[in-house]
């Protein structure tokens, strides 16, 4: 009896308690959802995601580990995960009504693997595969890239223009004498040197400024009997015989002043003065005063060097975009920043084996004499196009060694490569001789980086392909 007294009681004292405690707990204030929610945010914010090593390596766990040497890994949290989506490709962003209206065609792994799901998963470290939509894999051969990653990348475009491409060829050369500007003073006949002039190798001569006076025998014999020819009382009227006694005298290279003063004196010198035949530097000089010369003797060596040749070795692939007549500018070491012009003259029909290169003859015009020979000078051949030709920036060219392609620029982060033909290089500039138009906009930055996430996403294109994956079955690379 006694036993029933006290359990009774008890149970009274915790009735009485619980309404207590239920009238305490209504009359307090209720904390509001929205709070609730922020720390329940705030809890799965500060909770790690997944680890990583400590010393930066890429190395990663779900779970908790060590190194090999004892250390913990560092946890991640979800506000510390760096995501290289762009905010508008997440699924998360999109209305109800664009989900609706775009249908994804399979689901591709984020880190850029060839790894792509038919339904939604998660990789080893808890990240989300991207969707890829119908419109997103077009099969005009086109990517499309969204607006973030074409600013992160710094892709510029430009349109194809006309241009006058200017390609230089720049080779070096020498300073050579023109080859029919040279005389030399030798004589017909057995002769002697009676006197040379103050002419020695190196000074400047004029044409008709003597050189030495000779005694030849030859010579005084001719001009004796050319002289009685022209005196005497029975030839001096028959012009034959004085004709023929002058043309002697001319066939042994008598000088012209020399015989027009006979015919004027009526006497025979015992010395002729020799002259110059023409207006240039003595190269060579073997006349002694003295001396007996026979014929065929070089006694002078004269060139004329107002007009010079330079020959310059250019490179045997440069020999297809130079030809006869092009103007050409030198610059010789002796005059900094002053530029000399000439033409091409000749390009030689022998190709050097040793260094394969062509030598070719610039002829231009040396006034002032500055120019001497052998002296080196740096030459430039404007090999551009005459006329305007369309062309892009040598950097908007993806030259793959046997198909060149550049990347069209279609407006909306859309963009199509297009297999092109180049012609000439200058100037920064490449012309395209087939597949473009003028106007057309072409990637000239970036575009590598451009041309490797177009070959990405071919590459998952054909990892989803019908076939090769079915509904429900393992998708390459994932768990089974």
């Amino acid at each position: 009896m006694t036993r029933l007294i006290i359990i009774g009681t008890a149970a009274a004292i915790f009735a009485v308690a619980g309404v207590a405690l239920v009238t305490s707990r209504a009359m307090q204030p209720q904390p509001d959802p929205g709070l609730l929610t922020s720390a329940a945010h705030a809890a799965d914010a500060g909770a790690p995601i997944y680890f990583k090593d400590p010393d930066g390596k890429p190395f990663y766990s779900l779970t908790p580990r060590k190194t090999a040497d004892g250390r913990d890994y560092r946890p991640v949290r979800a506000s510390e995960d760096i995501s290289f989506d762009d905010p508008d490709d997440a699924p998360e962003t999109m209305t109800a009504e664009a989900k609706s209206d775009r249908r994804i065609k399979f689901y591709r792994n984020p880190m850029g693997l060839p790894d792509t799901s038919p339904v939604p998963k998660k990789d080893q470290m808890g990240m989300d595969y991207i969707p890829v939509y119908d419109d997103e894999d077009a099969d005009d051969g086109s990517i499309k890239l969204s607006p973030g990653k074409i600013q992160r990348s710094g892709v510029k475009s430009e349109p194809a223009e006309l241009r006058r491409i200017r390609t230089l060829v720049r080779a070096p050369g020498t300073i050579q004498l023109d080859e029919r500007r040279i005389s030399v003073v030798a004589m017909r006949a057995e002769s002697f040197v009676q006197k040379v002039a103050d002419v020695t190798t190196g000074s400047r001569v004029a044409k008709g400024q003597p050189l030495m006076e000779i005694y030849s025998a030859a010579v005084s014999s001719a001009a004796a009997e050319y002289l009685a020819t022209i005196t005497s009382k029975t030839t001096a009227g028959i012009e034959p015989y004085g004709r023929g006694s002058r043309q002697r005298l001319v066939n042994l290279d008598v000088p012209e002043p020399v015989i027009t003063e006979m015919e004027k004196n009526r006497s025979v010198p015992i010395t002729i003065p020799w002259s110059s035949p023409r207006d240039g530097i003595v190269l060579q000089r073997n006349a002694v005063e003295g001396m007996r010369a026979q014929p065929g003797d070089v006694l002078f060596r004269i060139a004329d060097i107002s007009h010079v040749w330079a020959t310059v070795d250019v490179a045997e692939r440069d020999l297809g975009n130079i030809a006869v007549g092009q103007s050409v500018r030198l610059r010789a070491r002796s005059y900094p920043g002053r530029e000399f012009t000439g033409l091409i003259g000749v390009i030689y029909p022998q190709l050097n084996k040793e260094t394969r290169t062509a030598r070719v003859r610039i002829e231009l015009a040396n006034a002032d004499l500055a120019l001497l020979p052998d002296m080196y000078v740096d030459v430039e051949i404007d090999t551009g196009t005459a006329v305007p030709v369309l062309s892009v920036a040598e950097s908007a060219l993806l030259d793959t060694g046997s198909r060149q392609a550049v990347l069209v620029d279609k407006g909306l982060g859309r963009f199509e490569p297009r297999e092109v033909k180049p012609g000439r290089r200058g100037d920064g500039y490449v012309e395209i001789r087939d597949g473009l138009a003028e106007g057309d906009s072409v990637v000239t930055s970036a575009n590598f980086l451009i041309d490797a996430e177009s070959n990405l996403k071919a590459a998952l294109k054909g990892f989803a392909e019908p076939g090769t994956m079915q509904d429900g079955g393992k998708a390459m690379g994932a768990k089974p």
